[in-house]
């Protein structure tokens, strides 16, 4: 069945004196004459064989019809306006949701996202951070950057980057560390993960001491907490270069425990669209390009 001929001019005539209420600014927002919006928004109450504007003395005001219709085609003029800016290059603009774990996306990905964008100005990213807990289903995710051992049930997991922990304070905390036993005068910030100062402490061959400092759920905080002399933090030295280098934090010992790995993941059942794909190509390719850390 063919669909009946829209009357496009007069509609977005309409549009606009609606939103103005007034012909001749909406003229001056079309490029055209007083006179032309007045006779398209003219054939369009002939048309719909009601009213849409009351004429007044200064002005206009819409009736009941008229602004019944404003919403619908203000929307609709939107949604038209979306479509046509996401074509980029000749080519259509792809979506790409991605949720990111904080520590990661301040500490590596964000520095890096202008030479994603230059080489791929096709896809329109869309970026949410979390503490790593994430539901890529519930929120709607192509992808998922997170920490851990890969292992996620109905996902597929791409390797990324090792990011071993080690401990980081202030300079001023660290001059009073020499050995880890040192770290027992010291108050260590803890993650949510309860094995990681024990471990550290472990494999250093030193007791544990009484864990009781405030516990955090992103490195993003607890980085910010040690950095301010609070405590002691295990972090991951990678994700932190920059505050290594401008000396807000320090590496008291270089010994260094692994826990877990950065993963690339999507759920199985979700086909990579070329955008996905594109994404995937440059994160790998970029995390295969790293230098050793501190080299």
């Amino acid at each position: 069945m063919d669909r009946p001929q829209l009357p496009l001019n007069a509609l977005r005539a309409f549009e606009a004196a609606a939103r103005h209420l007034s012909l001749t600014r909406a003229g001056l927002e079309l490029c055209v004459s007083q006179a032309a919006v007045s006779h398209q928004v003219n054939a369009l109450e002939q048309r719909l064989g009601v009213p849409l504007f009351r004429r007044l003395p200064r002005g206009l005001a819409l009736t009941d019809e008229g602004a019944a219709l404003v919403p619908v085609l203000a929307e609709s003029f939107d949604r038209i306006s979306a479509v046509l800016d996401r074509y980029a290059g000749g080519r259509m603009r792809e979506v790409l949701t991605l949720g990111v774990v904080g520590t990661f996306a301040t500490g590596w990905l964000l520095p890096r996202l202008p030479d994603f964008a230059a080489a791929h100005p096709f896809v329109d990213l869309r970026m949410l951070t979390n503490n790593n807990r994430v539901d890529l289903a519930g929120e709607g995710l192509d992808y998922a950057i997170r920490f851990g051992d890969g292992a996620w049930r109905g996902a597929d997991a791409d390797r990324l980057m090792t990011a071993p922990l080690t401990p980081m304070c202030a300079p001023g905390i660290a001059q009073r560390l020499s050995q880890p036993g040192d770290l027992a005068g010291e108050l260590l910030l803890r993650s949510y993960r309860p094995d990681e100062w024990p471990l550290w402490f472990e494999t250093q061959r030193t007791p544990c001491p009484p864990l009781h400092g405030p516990m955090f759920d992103s490195s993003v905080t607890t980085a910010a907490a040690a950095a301010a002399g609070s405590g002691v933090a295990l972090l991951p030295a990678r994700m932190f270069e920059h505050a290594l280098d401008q000396g807000r934090l320090v590496r008291p010992f270089a010994h260094e425990i692994e826990t877990g790995a950065y993963w690339l993941t999507r759920l199985k059942t979700r086909k990579p669209s070329e955008a996905m794909r594109a994404f995937r190509e440059w994160l790998i390719a970029s995390c295969a390009e790293l230098p050793p850390f501190g080299a």
